[in-house]
């Protein structure tokens, strides 16, 4: 027996989850003997599709029901490639971007890029329709190089392929050039050491040779090693000397001149 004016409480239920709903097909209404929808194939997975169409039947005729199959195949897409900054110069990261377009959805799927110097292909996953990769070209032999991006293609979308050129320029250089010791005495041994060097954005190691010259002096052509490039002059006279370095360029980069002073006590 419950106390006067005490009541036990309920237990608490919980409500039923929530049934999943799906979109109920598509109804038209018959107008002459036909009815017509409309609807758009996402994919191709499951292709070809079973189409059916019922008849509800009315007052004067029963139901009735239709079957029909839909192919549904990969949409065509084109690929268009771009290259920035075009021209470069030797060294100097070049943004290779392409872009896959398609008149019904958004690829996806993997692009894969080929430079055209001889180097290895890069991949780069699609998103929002475009790839993107970067690549430094270390060479002008060849330019203006062939860029490719081949399109993989996926279950709702064809492979293609783009194409681009890039075009690539020496790099400028700057050379610079000091003498040791100095100053230096009468009938001392004076070495004359060279450093050329790649002006940004260019990059990488100049190659080829540098004239090196003492006033008064037969001058020296000697090959770079790491960028460097060393000879000596012995002797030298009393007084002041101009010492000059003349890289002479390669392939990949321009030439430059360095100039120092040198002076004998």
């Amino acid at each position: 027996m419950s106390p006067t004016g005490w009541h036990p409480s309920p237990t608490p239920t919980r409500a039923p989850p929530a049934a999943r709903t799906r979109s109920p097909p598509p109804t038209a209404t018959l107008s002459g003997g036909t009815a017509t929808t409309t609807h758009v194939f996402s994919g191709t997975s499951g292709s070809p599709y079973t189409l059916t169409a019922a008849h509800n039947g009315d007052a004067s005729f029963t139901a009735s029901s239709g079957t029909d199959t839909q192919t549904v195949n990969q949409s065509t897409t084109t690929t268009t490639l771009t290259s920035t900054p075009d021209p470069s110069v030797v060294g100097q990261t070049v943004t290779v971007k392409a872009t896959v377009a398609s008149g019904s959805g958004a690829p996806s799927g993997t692009v894969s890029f080929v430079f055209g110097d001889g180097t290895s292909p890069a991949t780069a996953a699609l998103s929002g329709g475009t790839a993107s990769v970067t690549h430094p070209y270390t060479t002008t032999t060849g330019s203006p190089f062939t860029l490719t991006a081949a399109y993989s293609g996926d279950t709702s979308f064809t492979a293609s392929t783009g194409t681009d050129t890039q075009t690539v320029n020496r790099a400028a250089t700057t050379s610079a050039v000091i003498s040791t010791p100095n100053p230096s005495s009468t009938g001392e041994r004076v070495t004359v050491t060279a450093t050329v060097a790649p002006v940004a954005p260019g990059a990488g190691t100049p190659t080829g040779t540098v004239t090196l010259a003492v006033t008064g002096r037969t001058p020296q052509t000697v090959a770079l090693t790491n960028g460097t490039a060393t000879a000596t002059f012995s002797p030298l006279p009393k007084g002041t000397h101009s010492v000059t370095a003349n890289y002479n360029g390669d392939v990949g980069f321009t030439s430059s001149t360095g100039t120092a002073v040198h002076t004998v006590a």
